[in-house]
């Protein structure tokens, strides 16, 4: 184990290597008391050999559950553990797995929820957009090919007639599903002097929004490929956003956004 101490723009964290750095392109997995959501998308991963094509690091806010214990992550194709000892929360967690991406020598990122909602077996599209020279790849549920199963109406109104068009307008470019954390970068956009994204100022959700565009800003190459979101059919919806609060606060970050307040 290694713990890293806190510098600008990275959380203090330590870090469980289970294994040597072993493909060209990474997964980071934000994670917080996800429990059996998290376990079960991992087996999935498994079942679908994801480990094969790129590695899997855990980005873990600090989890109290059991759900990130060394033997089952090891056993569930893992390849790190990164633990943030510091606050913020999904941006600084994000921040964290980006440095020590980027440090380890990664040529791409990709980053997907840790809650069973996503089709993590579509991994390998990802890295063929980034291996024809796409900077930034956002997957979209919205697209022919994709799926959106029993997404609650409420978040399908918001996604399509707020989000969606807020950001689209920022970058200049339409994008159909913008909330999605599932997407790729390239080492290329991550380290260009006109993104920096290991800023401090990135605490929650400022980092998605801000990234959804400013590669298209820059002349980057973008695209969306079809992906699969879906929600359970029953029981509590698996997000960390609350209703009115964490809302609000989403809304004050596309509008901070959208006049270049993230900018460096």
């Amino acid at each position: 184990m290694i713990l890293y101490e806190r510098q600008e723009g990275v959380p203090q964290f330590r870090c469980e290597a289970y294994q040597e750095k072993k493909t060209k392109y990474c997964v980071l997995i934000p994670v917080i008391n996800e429990g059996e959501r998290i376990l079960r998308e991992l087996k999935r991963a498994v079942h679908y050999r994801v480990s094969y094509a790129a590695d899997i690091i855990l980005c873990d806010g600090g989890s109290t559950d059991g759900s990130t214990c060394a033997d089952v992550l090891r056993n569930l194709g893992v390849n790190s553990l990164l633990v943030k000892q510091d606050s913020g929360k999904q941006g600084a967690q994000l921040r964290m797995g980006i440095w020590w991406a980027l440090r380890r020598g990664y040529e791409g990122i990709i980053t997907i929820d840790g809650n069973n909602k996503d089709s993590i077996e579509d991994i390998p599209r990802f890295i063929e957009c980034l291996e024809d020279g796409y900077d930034f790849v956002q997957g979209s549920r919205f697209l022919k090919g994709g799926h959106a199963i029993n997404t609650p109406p409420l978040r399908l109104l918001s996604v399509r007639l707020l989000h969606a068009p807020i950001i689209s307008l920022t970058a200049g470019r339409w994008f159909t599903d913008t909330t999605n954390a599932y997407r790729a970068y390239s080492r290329k956009y991550l380290e260009h002097d006109q993104v920096q994204p290991l800023r401090d100022i990135f605490i929650t959700y400022e980092l998605l929004a801000y990234l959804s565009v400013r590669a298209v800003q820059l002349g980057m190459k973008v695209c969306e490929i079809p992906v699969t979101r879906r929600y359970p059919k029953e029981g509590k919806t698996p997000t960390k956003i609350s209703f009115v609060r964490g809302n609000w606060e989403l809304m004050k970050i596309l509008f901070l956004n959208l006049f270049g307040q993230y900018n460096p």
